[in-house]
C-alpha cells in the first residue's frame, strides 16, 4: 500500500492531549523530566504522576532538542515521548534550530519503538516563550519534512488546547500544505 504525502497524515486537532488514543503523544518536558506545569503538568497527573516521575528519573534527564520515551501509564496512549523545547530569547540563539529539533528528534524516537500514530501539543509556546505563529510554522513544516522520509508514521495529530491557538494552528497549515 503506497505511504500519503506528509500533508495529508497530518491532522488540526482541538482538545486535551492527555485523552488522545495514540501510540505515543508528546510532553514538552523541561531538561530533568520532572512533570512542571501546563502539558507537562497535565501529562504527568492524568499519567500517574508518581508511575511516570520514577520512570523519567531513570532516564537520567533530557538535552533541549533531543527526545527520550516512557510508557504511557493511565493515559490511553501507548507512550509518552518526552521532548525539551527551547526557551525563546530573541530567536538569535538557535531557538529555531534546537524547536526543529524536538519534533525531529521525537518523530525519530517515535520510529526506533514502532509507533505508527502520534500527537504533539505546541512545545515552548507556554512558559517557554516561543511565539505561536513562529513554532507552529517550525513545527509544521519539520514534521512534514520528516514525514516524506519516514513513512511508518501514518498520523501526527497537533492538539491545541485553546481555541485561539487552534484556529491560529489551522489558518498556518492551510497556508503551508498548500505550498507542499
Amino acid at each position: 500500500m503506497p505511504t500519503l504525502p506528509p500533508w495529508s497524515r497530518m491532522t488540526i486537532q482541538q482538545g486535551d492531549i492527555t485523552t488522545f488514543a495514540v501510540d505515543a503523544i508528546v510532553n514538552a518536558a523541561n531538561t530533568r523530566l520532572a512533570g512542571g506545569g501546563g502539558v507537562d503538568g497535565a501529562i504527568h497527573r492524568a499519567a500517574g504522576a508518581a508511575q511516570l516521575q520514577e520512570a523519567c528519573r531513570q532516564l537520567g534527564g533530557c538535552t533541549t532538542g533531543d527526545a527520550k520515551i516512557t510508557l504511557g501509564f493511565n493515559l490511553p496512549a501507548k507512550h509518552i515521548i518526552h521532548t525539551v523545547g527551547p526557551v525563546y530569547s530573541d530567536g538569535s540563539r538557535n531557538e529555531a534550530a534546537l524547536l526543529a529539533s524536538c519534533y525531529r528528534r521525537s518523530a525519530e524516537v517515535a520510529v526506533e519503538n514502532d509507533c505508527r500514530t502520534l500527537a504533539f501539543p505546541a512545545i515552548s509556546t507556554g512558559v517557554y516563550g516561543y511565539p505561536f505563529e513562529e513554532a507552529a510554522r517550525i513545527a509544521l513544516q519539520t514534521v512534514a519534512n520528516t514525514l516524506q522520509m519516514t513513512p511508518t508514521i501514518e498520523r501526527v495529530d497537533f492538539v491545541f488546547f485553546g481555541t485561539a491557538d487552534f484556529e491560529r494552528a489551522q489558518a498556518i497549515y492551510a497556508d503551508l500544505s498548500a505550498r507542499g
